[in-house]
């Protein structure tokens, strides 16, 4: 069925982000900026990628991989002109794609080694040691955190 067949279809619940869970090639949540984008993101990419019978440990990992994203960007960034954080994602043959965007920071991501003690500071070691690839991309003032998990992204890691 087609995205426009299933769109108009009564019986398929549409969310909140104008999506239908487990239907289309990808999607893209903007999550009002706030200390409940975590969950909301993760509410909301978990059940796109269960009604698209991804792997369970697929999921569990990108679950994961998303909750550092989202808070590394309400820790070190700025919302979207909007106010919002963009999360967007794609799953095809159980390799799953994540992206977070957001209005960036003082500093560009990247991993860092906190003191044995420190409270924070591990979030893209994390996301490094789950994810097969992951990379920044800065574009104009617009920062993208992606990871792939599950296996190689169609993209070129940069």
């Amino acid at each position: 069925m087609s995205e426009t067949a299933a769109s108009s279809d009564p019986n398929m619940d549409v969310d909140e982000y104008g999506g239908i869970p487990g239907q289309g090639l990808v999607r893209t949540a903007r999550i009002p900026w706030g200390v409940e984008a975590g969950a909301e993101a993760r509410r909301v990419v978990v059940t796109d990628l269960e009604a698209r019978d991804v792997a369970e440990d697929t999921i569990d990992e990108a679950e994961l991989v998303l909750s550092e994203l989202i808070a590394n960007s309400l820790r070190h960034a700025s919302p979207l002109a909007d106010g919002t954080i963009r999360v967007h994602w794609k799953a095809k043959n159980d390799v799953v794609e994540l992206e977070v965007s957001d209005g960036g920071g003082e500093t560009v991501p990247s991993v860092r080694r906190p003191a044995p003690l420190a409270p924070s500071g591990r979030g893209l070691r994390i996301v490094r040691s789950i994810a097969h690839e992951w990379g920044v991309v800065d574009d104009r003032g617009t920062v993208t955190v992606w990871a792939a998990i599950g296996g190689p992204s169609r993209r070129r890691v940069t």
